[in-house]
């Protein structure tokens, strides 16, 4: 009938009024803190591209674990930085690696707390790719076994979800069949199913010292220009034995992340990245946006996109504004 009879300002007279018409809601179980794990102890150096965020000793991790837990965070990600690289990244499936003791450590000290592990050789190899490298080549079928390899030592450990993240075709069928022979039949994969080839990681590749010596990763890593691509990626990880999916970056690919949720009955995670982190943080450091108010809606908008959970920096920070 339209005006003077339709006015959707009623609808948001008052705060009361806006949170009980609200189409999404976001709370502190929906989001994800990772953690950056290295050697040592009393280890809190702070991430210089990401001011807030730190390398941890396993037990600053844990302190910081059970902080997100109390908070009501549903999980803790793990990135591992090793004390020694090497070509073949032996630090990621090492059973004492630094992954394998954090986990330990946080599931006995936070028992409720999900541990996420995630997969990957980056941040183990001397050259800094996610695979076995063959002059300038990342070779795919050569590093699934060390995946595999990985996710079950992670598993071992006590990580209750893995999460590859090396966008190598065939991983997830890989990690599925050797977690099942290991008898690791109800570990679930999280797969990194939609992982861009995107600039937004900068800042995360200086906290997890994991820059390749050379190249790029376009070769494995998916282009920005493809979304129709996305779905079939995931599609792939579906069928060889992933029980959720995740879109890596997140507000630069909400169309994808829509368009994988209108497509799949698994949940779909969206990663936070690193560079949207530190691009509002550095805003904010200047004056120039109330950072609060533009971390919530960020991760707002990744919900509405549909998002079942959100990994970001800002989930701590995110669970203590829910909580008031």
């Amino acid at each position: 009938m339209g005006f003077p009879v339709d006015r959707p300002r009623r609808l948001r007279r008052s705060e009361a009024i806006r949170s009980f018409v609200r189409e999404t809601d976001l709370s502190p179980g929906d989001l994800v803190q990772p953690l950056f794990v290295c050697p040592g102890r009393k280890v809190r150096q702070e991430i210089r591209s990401m001011p807030g965020q730190h390398n941890l000793s396993v037990d600053e991790a844990v302190a910081d674990a059970q902080e997100a837990g109390a908070l009501g965070v549903a999980a803790v990600i793990l990135f591992g930085i090793p004390e020694t690289k090497d070509a073949r990244a032996s630090g990621a499936y090492d059973p004492q690696g630094i992954v394998q003791e954090a986990a330990a450590a946080i599931k006995k000290a936070v028992p409720d707390l999900l541990v996420i592990a995630d997969v990957c050789l980056c941040e183990y190899t001397d050259h800094g790719h996610c695979g076995v490298v063959q002059g300038t080549e990342i070779v795919n079928d050569a590093t699934l076994d060390l995946l595999a390899r990985t996710a079950v030592s992670q598993a071992r450990a006590g990580a209750d979800i893995v999460a590859p993240s090396d966008m190598m075709d065939g991983r997830v069928a890989a990690i599925r069949a050797a977690l099942d022979a290991a008898g690791l039949a109800g570990t679930p994969i999280l797969s990194y199913a939609a992982k861009y080839a995107s600039g937004f990681y900068g800042p995360f590749r200086e906290a997890a010292q994991s820059a390749p010596k050379f190249g790029d990763r376009r070769s494995h890593q998916m282009d920005p220009a493809n979304a129709r691509e996305a779905l079939r990626e995931v599609d792939l990880d579906l069928e060889e034995g992933a029980d959720m999916v995740l879109i890596k970056p997140a507000l630069p690919y909400l169309d994808v992340i829509r368009q994988v949720r209108d497509r799949v009955t698994v949940p779909v995670g969206a990663y936070h990245v690193s560079g949207e982190y530190s691009m509002i943080e550095a805003a904010a450091r200047n004056g120039w946006i109330d950072r609060d108010r533009v971390m919530m809606e960020s991760l707002l908008s990744i919900r509405r996109a549909g998002a079942d959970f959100i990994l970001t920096y800002y989930a701590r920070d995110a669970a203590r504004l829910l909580r008031r």
